[in-house]
């Protein structure tokens, strides 16, 4: 009782103006007074009533903070990343690191994307109609961003919902430049970014079609090689050979060899090239590489419905050379172009990408590194075709593989469009929207590094691990090599089909 009272005693210091308030006990004066009449049951009831107005709190500065970040939202809406933009399934930390996100897709998962699609009501209802083919004039949409200020609607935003680009018009008699494609109403998806509201697929963004423009803007040279690569340096490739050479692997304690290998790596580089590495089309291209590298050494499941067969899973890793380094890169797909006798149409079909492979070496010395096309891995090409031939199932369920699709078809239709010089035919100067100061894309923390994606395979004691990038030439899959002509006028009756008569503030149409 003694303790029991002590305690009472303590807490009832403590806790004195609470209990005041309610019980009211107004006729005592002093703590002492309190002591005698709280119990332990009192000052636990005392204590919850404090607990519950502490989480009241913390829910308002919950809201508080909401409220300050969308409204940090609206003030930067003249630029063109915004709500729905997305992560592509990585994360880029302060010093340039990239780390995979890691994404609920199990029942929980479903349940939100359901109740986002539901809620989410921004849009009108015209937008939200499903459409096979919305057509969308370049120059109407920079004239709209330009009369809102550069104040960017979900419309715009997003390209009225296009879910990728099929077609690519110019108009004479107008002077239109108009891409087209099918579209729907969109909500926020898997990954953060915008997805259609049946299909599920990215949609279209106004900041990658930006990007690309600028790459091939008017009067300007034609962007070389866009791309990607991850790469170990030197260093860290020789590192890696004193520590195969010093270290033998205990089947007791693979991971404990797998995280050794990878320290001896040290971080890998990223390195862009063709556009500003702090955009969101970077982002797409750095993720879609990395990701594509996991899921081949068996560090990322492969979709549901996907047949592919995995390097780690096929590999026997029997040659000698336990030095050797598996490169793998996307590419276009180059015989998915089609277009009209007079060059002012074309269609893009077909998969559209491509992942290809070749073999490199490291000099155990040196750490440099030389290609060896004349000893092509099985395993590797068996990799790389399976995952072409199944990108579109795959692109269906790991998301930032229909967005690198969409980001070359965008690549692929500013380089027609430069080469073609529909910019002077159309005196469009693209002054508005090939400005950084005026509409910036270059928002995104500029990717540096990442982790070396490491799999050890017990077979022969050897093991090979991948490297690679993306390379994206558009003026090699637009070279007449490349180029299928029109059989059967199917693009040229798409065309002949459109009539433009724009309302004023009007830039897209079904």
């Amino acid at each position: 009782m003694k303790i029991k009272n002590l305690i009472t005693y303590r807490l009832s210091n403590f806790f004195t103006n609470e209990f005041r308030n309610q019980f009211e006990f107004d006729n005592f004066d002093n703590s002492a007074d309190y002591a005698d009449l709280l119990t332990l049951k009192s000052v636990f009831t005392i204590l919850r009533c404090r607990v519950m107005k502490f989480i009241r709190y913390i829910v308002l500065l919950f809201f508080l903070l909401l409220f300050t970040a969308v409204s940090a939202f609206a003030q930067n809406s003249n630029t063109a990343a915004g709500l729905g933009s997305g992560n592509s399934g990585v994360w880029i930390d302060s010093l340039g690191v990239l780390e995979v996100v890691t994404l609920d897709t199990g029942r929980v998962g479903i349940q939100q994307l359901e109740a986002a699609r539901k809620s989410y009501s921004q849009l009108s209802r015209s937008v939200m109609t499903k459409s096979k083919l919305r057509f969308v004039s370049l120059k109407h949409l920079e004239r709209e961003i330009v009369n809102s200020n550069g104040v960017l609607s979900e419309e715009v935003r997003y390209l009225a919902g296009l879910m990728r680009i099929q077609y690519l018009f110019f108009f004479p008699d107008s002077k239109d430049i108009v891409i087209a494609g099918p579209a729907e109403g969109w909500f926020p998806g898997a990954e953060g970014m915008m997805v259609g509201r049946s299909t599920g697929k990215p949609i279209c963004e106004l900041q990658d079609l930006v990007v690309a423009l600028r790459a091939f803007a008017p009067n300007k040279d034609a962007a070389g090689v866009i791309g990607c690569s991850i790469d170990p340096t030197s260093e860290g490739n020789a590192n890696m050979q004193k520590f195969l050479q010093s270290n033998r692997v205990d089947k007791n304690q693979i991971n404990v060899f797998t995280d050794g290998l990878r320290r001896s790596l040290g971080l890998q580089t990223i390195r862009v090239d063709g556009i500003s590495a702090s955009t969101h089309a970077a982002r797409v291209m750095v993720a879609a590489d990395y990701r594509m590298k996991l899921l081949g050494i068996g560090l990322e499941k492969i979709p549901v419905g996907a047949n592919i067969t995995t390097f780690i899973a096929r590999s026997d890793l029997s040659d000698k050379q336990s030095n050797k380094l598996h490169r793998w890169y996307f590419m276009p797909d180059y015989e998915s172009v089609v277009m009209t006798e007079d060059k002012t149409g074309i269609e893009l079909i077909g998969g559209g990408v491509k992942l290809v492979t070749e073999e490199e070496v490291v000099d155990v010395m040196t750490g440099q590194r030389k290609i060896v096309n004349n000893n092509i891995d099985r395993a590797s090409l068996e990799f790389t075709r399976s995952f072409t031939a199944q990108y579109q199932k795959i692109a269906q369920k790991i998301l930032v593989y229909a967005q690198l699709r969409n980001l070359i078809d965008m690549f692929v239709c500013a380089a027609h469009i430069q080469k073609q010089d529909f910019y002077t035919k159309a005196d469009w100067t693209m002054e508005f929207l090939g400005d950084e100061s005026k509409f910036a894309v270059q928002t995104y923390q500029l990717p540096k590094f990442v982790m070396p994606a490491v799999n050890y395979k017990i077979r022969n004691g050897r093991i090979g691990f991948p490297i690679g990038g993306i390379e994206i030439e558009p003026s090699v899959a637009l070279s007449e090599e490349n180029v299928k002509i029109e059989s059967k006028n199917q693009v040229s009756n798409v065309r002949n089909k459109i009539k433009i008569k724009l309302q004023d503030g009007q830039w897209w149409w079904d």
